[in-house]
């Protein structure tokens, strides 16, 4: 008589950071990977576009050579679809958790907001390119436009082209990333990002904590 077959391992979680260029996501994108495995947890730590060898090198291209728009998108999900394969799917089936600097919420935002890409098109690059998949949990870093450009212009002195785009551009993708918590509440968490590091990093603990009850 065979042994039974070891029980799977449960699915593992995936949380996403998202926000304007300069709320300072990224800083708090590392803060938590480290809270988590101090918890004990089995963190992959990724980031959009990129997350894989290839990814990676279509994120030197979108991010410094100019293109059509659909390019763009189509670019932005390519990446994403080599990025799941390789990497967020077989985390989460080995119980791993995934945090993701930027997701599919990027694309709208950015392509769909900032630059009128119209959302039935990314809707259909979603449907295609990852199926079921969203995140678990999404955590939207919200500051004024003025501030966050601020920080990008004190913290670079090689800014890319998202980076280099005019206010009016970061003030319809903010709109859209508030329209995307607004029409998911359970899922997307906005964080003011105007309050120090500190107090956003012991805020994004504490709603992460309540959510998956980590002590």
């Amino acid at each position: 008589m065979s042994a039974p077959s070891p029980a799977p391992s449960p699915r593992g979680r995936f949380i996403t950071f998202e926000g304007i260029d300069g709320a300072g996501k990224s800083t708090q994108h590392a803060r938590l990977i480290d809270y988590l495995r101090d918890k004990g947890v089995t963190v992959v730590a990724s980031r959009e576009p990129g997350g894989t060898p290839l990814g990676e090198k279509l994120r030197t291209l979108l991010l410094g050579d100019s293109m059509h728009l659909e390019t763009e998108a189509l670019l932005m999900f390519a990446a994403r679809r080599e990025h799941i394969a390789q990497v967020i799917e077989p985390a989460l089936m080995r119980g791993d958790w995934v945090v993701c600097d930027r997701f599919t919420d990027a694309s709208v935002a950015y392509q769909g907001g900032g630059r009128g890409l119209p959302l039935t098109k990314l809707q259909q690059l979603a449907t295609w390119v990852q199926g079921d998949l969203r995140p678990d949990l999404t955590l939207v870093f919200d500051a004024p436009v003025e501030l966050a450009q601020a920080r990008v212009r004190s913290g670079t002195t090689n800014p890319d082209r998202f980076e280099q785009e005019q206010n009016e551009f970061f003030q319809r993708v903010r709109q859209a990333y508030l329209a995307i918590a607004a029409n998911e509440p359970l899922r997307v968490k906005v964080i003011n990002a105007t309050q120090s590091p500190e107090k956003i990093a012991t805020e994004v603990k504490a709603l992460v904590d309540k959510v998956y009850l980590i002590h």
